[in-house]
């Protein structure tokens, strides 16, 4: 049998909890080095666990589904023009500027701060979308702002260049049918 190390003790009632447990499995013989942490959000009573994340040292991983909640996600649209003239790191790195900075200026949010939080911070979701070029990266700027969308369309300086944008961290309810208008997701 294993020996079981909690590292956070909850003595709130479980209704009210709003909070995280982690728990280490180790075997009983100390000559192997396999261990097993499990992390257990709690959410209320009736959604007494919304996940457990279960990983090895050997870096092995296996997720347990989550219940059908809305999660938090956040959508970066890159432009497929340059995706296919710029080199791989230099569009991944257009699109981290635009996902901190969208995270960076809406930082108070309520959603942003749950997407943020650190019960959340190793399960972020995102969305990553393309367009065909920089027109098209506008004009999906303009209809995310005439539809409440708060993003940030990242404008690549010293050459003054669109590259791509990001919403800020939205349920994935509030945001999804926008995109699927657009054809931009299926």
């Amino acid at each position: 049998m294993a020996a079981i190390t909690s590292t956070r003790f909850v003595t709130a009632p479980f209704a009210q909890l709003k909070s995280s447990i982690h728990l280490t499995l180790r075997p009983p013989s100390s000559s192997s080095s396999t261990c097993f942490r499990f992390r257990v959000r709690v959410r209320s009573l009736p959604d007494f666990i919304s996940g457990i994340r279960m990983s090895s040292s050997a870096a092995d991983s296996i997720a347990a589904p989550l219940p059908a909640e809305d999660v938090v996600v956040q959508y970066v649209v890159l432009r497929r023009d340059l995706i296919d003239t710029w080199p791989l790191g230099s569009v991944v790195t257009q699109g981290c500027h635009a996902s901190v900075a969208a995270i960076w200026s809406n930082k108070e949010d309520p959603h942003t701060v749950d997407y943020c939080s650190p019960a959340n911070i190793d399960s972020m979701h995102k969305v990553t979308l393309e367009v065909k070029g920089e027109i098209q990266l506008s004009n999906l700027s303009e209809k995310l702002t005439a539809g409440g969308i708060a993003h940030k369309l990242w404008i690549e300086q010293p050459e003054n260049i669109p590259t791509c944008l990001a919403t800020k961290p939205y349920p994935k309810s509030m945001v999804s049918l926008f995109f699927k208008k657009l054809k931009l997701c299926k």
